[in-house]
């Protein structure tokens, strides 16, 4: 039986409790089925990780209209589709998939061939109408690993897998108006491309295979570390300085929920404290930790509340690594 310890507990190399207390603390609030490289990796440069996941995504059911694109792009009505995630991959190349399956179906009414042998031809069979784009390495690969003949389509990558990597192909540089883009994403995700494509008169529409939404156990995983840590702090040599947790956030839903978990548990805080002259711990704000974002659009989110920040333009956990080494120079 899980409980809410599990993703919250601290992942650390076997140091002593000195050593520990002043080693860097990383919070990682990426899913629970994306942290885990970059727990491993910070983890083994010799930081202390916390999980703290601000999202789980959870599927969206397939509306018609989502079929309705589904076909339209298969009909070959788009220039390109834009994968964002692995999960809108995932999803997305299961649709597709069945969508074959449906076709070749109807074309072997009258063949003998049973339902296996028909679906083992709609999987191999499947041949991209337009340009794939995978934003991310992980992306391309649910594409690039899928039973399929890779002969039958390519899928392409931008070499920084941001808003200015994904203009700079000529795939997407290409596009003008009258033209029509096919996005897979997850709802309230980063718009890629929006901006610019739709001044220029592209067309643009785009399929929600899920949602993001607050983990239940979030908050009280939060507070469990946060009383841990102030806990370690109290019993530290007072002489020594223990630096900034570093959360690393990598979409603006993310950092909402983050705020508004410290917001509330800094609130019952204080509530606790309003009979006592002096409080038994101290509120942790926003600013009391310093921040590692993805993209222009999260780091003016963070800026504007005047935080302590670092920008990256990709999730890999050695850019990550980098800019943390970065902000304690």
């Amino acid at each position: 039986m899980s409980s809410t310890l599990n993703h919250a507990q601290l992942i650390a190399n076997s140091q002593s409790n000195n050593e520990s207390s002043l080693t860097q603390v990383v919070i990682n609030t990426r899913p629970v089925e994306r942290a885990a490289a970059l727990t491993d990796h910070l983890q083994a440069a010799g930081l202390t990780v916390v999980e703290i996941p601000m999202l789980t995504l959870q599927p969206r059911p397939t509306i018609e209209q989502d079929m309705t694109l589904m076909r339209q792009w298969l009909a070959g009505d788009y220039k390109a589709l834009v994968i964002v995630s692995p999960t809108a991959a995932a999803s997305g190349l299961a649709v597709w998939q069945a969508l074959e399956d449906e076709r070749q179906a109807q074309n072997h009414d009258n063949d003998d061939d049973n339902n296996n042998e028909r679906k083992d031809i709609a999987i191999n069979a499947l041949q991209a109408p337009s340009y794939l784009i995978a934003v991310g390495e992980a992306t391309a690969s649910v594409l690039n690993n899928a039973k399929i003949e890779a002969s039958n389509y390519q899928v392409l990558q931008p070499h920084i897998a941001n808003n200015e990597g994904m203009l700079a192909m000529p795939e997407i540089e290409r596009l003008q108006a009258g033209d029509k883009l096919l996005v897979w994403r997850g709802l309230g995700g980063r718009r890629l491309l929006v901006d610019t494509l739709l001044a220029r008169g592209v067309h643009i529409d785009s399929i929600a295979w899920y949602e993001r939404i607050m983990p239940v156990e979030a908050m009280a995983q939060y507070e469990q570390w946060l009383q841990g840590f102030l806990a370690r702090n109290d019993m530290q040599d007072t002489s020594a300085s223990q630096p900034k947790p570093i959360v690393v956030v990598s979409s603006g839903t993310a950092f909402e929920h983050w705020e508004s978990i410290v917001r509330a548990v800094a609130e019952k805080v204080l509530e606790q404290d309003t009979a006592r002259e002096i409080p038994a711990i101290l509120p942790y704000k926003l600013s009391d930790f310093a921040y590692v974002v993805l993209g222009e659009r999260l780091a003016n989110m963070v800026a504007e509340q005047q935080l302590s920040y670092w920008r990256v333009e990709d999730l890999a956990p050695e850019t990550i690594l980098a800019a943390i080494h970065a902000k304690a120079c």
